[in-house]
């Protein structure tokens, strides 16, 4: 209890530091990973339990234990332990069969991901719609190296294990790559918003919005720092709202 009052009295100053006015999401104070998509907010915490945005409270999510969790217009995905990629359908997980991935995303019709040598994979956005039992799946394989990947209307956005940001057009329907490029700046993690905004987080814990992204441009131009008074572990957006996951394991809900 001494901790968490501390930590509003963090943020409570933190709201202040910059254009975005935030709060804590529903406590829940084990959180490892969230990810916002589609109208909906999903988390998994210590115990790899995955759970839902419900209102003003946090809703169990099946019955599997994952230690990744994604939404978006491709539906529910997620990643044990094990590296075994589950599709939610019919109120629970099931299991599929044909790759093991580390990460996947699921927000832009077809459904992304990365393997733990940082190969990267997708499945185009007819098969992801289509399985609703537990079957094999025929990923495609994409050229490059990325230890996390997210997709947006624009594009989709990856960072190396050297921390490098690529940026690249994947197509939804074929998952056909044009090529990767190289983005200036360095990141840990990347979200791309259903939108198409897209932000970072660095090794340090500090947050990016990559700034002139436009269809014409849909690379953008710079990166400018949202100055956040902790640290951050992993970011989400989505509905012009920022979720924030702090390395305290708080989930802050921003606008």
């Amino acid at each position: 209890m001494k901790a968490l009052a501390t930590f509003l009295v963090l943020l409570n100053y933190f709201t202040r530091c910059h254009g975005w006015i935030c709060t804590i999401a529903p406590e829940h104070l084990a959180a490892t990973q969230v990810d916002a998509g589609n109208g909906m907010v999903v988390m998994t915490d210590k115990n790899s339990n995955a759970f839902f945005l419900s209102d003003s409270s946090w809703s169990k999510l099946g019955s599997v234990a994952l230690k990744h969790v994604s939404v978006g217009s491709a539906g529910v995905w997620g990643v044990d332990r094990d590296n075994t990629v589950y599709k939610f359908a019919a109120g629970d997980f099931f299991p599929t069969r044909g790759l093991s991935l580390i990460q996947v995303d699921a927000g832009e019709g077809q459904v992304v991901g990365v393997t733990s040598q940082n190969s990267i994979h997708c499945l185009n956005g007819s098969s992801a719609s289509s399985i609703e039992e537990e079957g094999v799946l025929n990923w495609n394989t994409i050229s490059g190296g990325l230890m996390y990947i997210s997709c947006g209307p624009l594009g989709c956005w990856g960072v190396s294990s050297a921390q490098k940001i690529y940026f690249g057009k994947v197509s939804p329907g074929t998952c056909g790559i044009s090529s990767w490029s190289q983005v200036d700046g360095a990141a840990v993690k990347v979200e791309v918003g259903s939108d198409g905004r897209v932000f970072v987080v660095n090794q340090s814990g500090n947050v990016f919005e990559r700034i002139g992204i436009s269809e014409a441009l849909p690379q953008g131009t710079a990166w400018g720092q949202i100055s956040f008074c902790v640290i951050i572990k992993h970011v989400t957006y989505d509905l012009g709202r920022l979720w924030l996951l702090t390395d305290a394991g708080v989930i802050l809900n921003c606008i």
